[in-house]
């Protein structure tokens, strides 16, 4: 059953994901592309963790982060791609109250712990290019594993927002969520009780996470940036930059579909922008991360390498 008698209210049990499309070929196309990139996430995601494990050379603070990241993304694309997956295949895809919580708060976790470690990578750079002299000293493990536990305490303090505010709302029908997964927008205007705070919070939380790591981003590259400039050997500005060039594109990649999400006047764009937009930073950009790795880092396609061969003449 989808509602509930609850005194004098109706309760909602369960909500109904509408998806991308009703289109049935289109949903066949999109059930493939999907897959293939779910399945490329979750295998390059991998293969990056376990290159870091079992290359030495790769045993520093950048890569351990990296490492994290991984795994992020293979948590955040897991928390949507499944249940998006059924969707293309079945003709009405239902998803429990408490499973589109947990579908909601997870998303809201693993989100809010990328941007945490983006902010922590790019001050692995700053104080690798601005400071290299005391690099072992400000990045010392106790230093990174700190980092590490305030990226997951931060995705879980922002997610407990997300859980007490969908907890705080009632829903007594329709129960048809506008997406391909619960995002919380859609689930505040399906609430029949009063919205003002349980919609604010999780805004001001997420809002406030979204520009304290974009500061701490900022500032970084502004600082990274002046010194590269001041490098006199064009070979050294060349290394530097180099060592900054994958981080930086995954940064642009995943805030700027994050800042078009949250930061853009809500009537300025379709829920049907919103739903594409969403794929790309929950799904594409989990993909992509591990490629721009490993194409445009040396060290890793380096480690790829001596793995490669280790493997191949053993």
């Amino acid at each position: 059953m989808a509602f509930l008698e609850d005194g004098n209210h109706t309760t909602v049990t369960e909500f109904i994901l509408l998806g991308l499309t009703d289109d049935p070929v289109l949903r066949v196309v999109l059930f493939t592309i999907i897959l293939c990139i779910y399945l490329v996430t979750v295998f390059g995601n991998l293969s990056t963790i376990l290159l870091i494990r079992v290359s030495s050379q790769l045993h520093h603070p950048m890569y351990f982060f990296l490492s994290h990241l991984a795994s992020i993304d293979i948590g955040y694309s897991s928390s949507v791609s499944p249940n998006m997956l059924v969707n293309f295949l079945v003709e009405k895809n239902t998803i429990s109250y408490i499973g589109c919580f947990i579908q909601l708060s997870s998303a809201a976790f693993f989100g809010t712990v990328e941007c945490f470690l983006l902010a922590a990578m790019a001050y692995d750079r700053f104080v690798a290019i601005c400071n290299p002299l005391l690099y072992s000293t400000k990045m010392s493990t106790q230093t990174c594993i700190q980092l590490i536990v305030g990226s997951y305490i931060g995705g879980f303090l922002n997610a407990s927002s997300y859980t007490l505010s969908f907890f705080s709302l009632l829903f007594c029908g329709p129960n048809r969520v506008n997406h391909f997964f619960c995002d919380f927008a859609p689930l505040v205007k399906l609430s029949c009780s009063d919205v003002s705070v349980p919609a604010v919070v999780p805004s001001f939380t997420a809002g406030s996470i979204v520009v304290m790591t974009v500061l701490v981003i900022a500032v970084s590259y502004i600082y990274i940036l002046i010194t590269i400039l001041k490098m006199h050997s064009t070979e050294g500005r060349h290394k530097a930059f180099s060592t900054c060039s994958s981080h930086l594109t995954a940064v642009i990649l995943y805030y700027g579909t994050v800042t078009f999400i949250y930061v853009m006047p809500k009537s300025s764009y379709s829920t049907d922008q919103n739903k594409v937009v969403s794929v790309f930073y929950m799904v594409v950009v989990p993909m992509l991360n591990p490629l721009i790795y490993s194409l445009r880092n040396q060290e890793i396609k380096g480690a790829l390498k001596r793995q490669f061969c280790k493997n191949t003449f053993s």
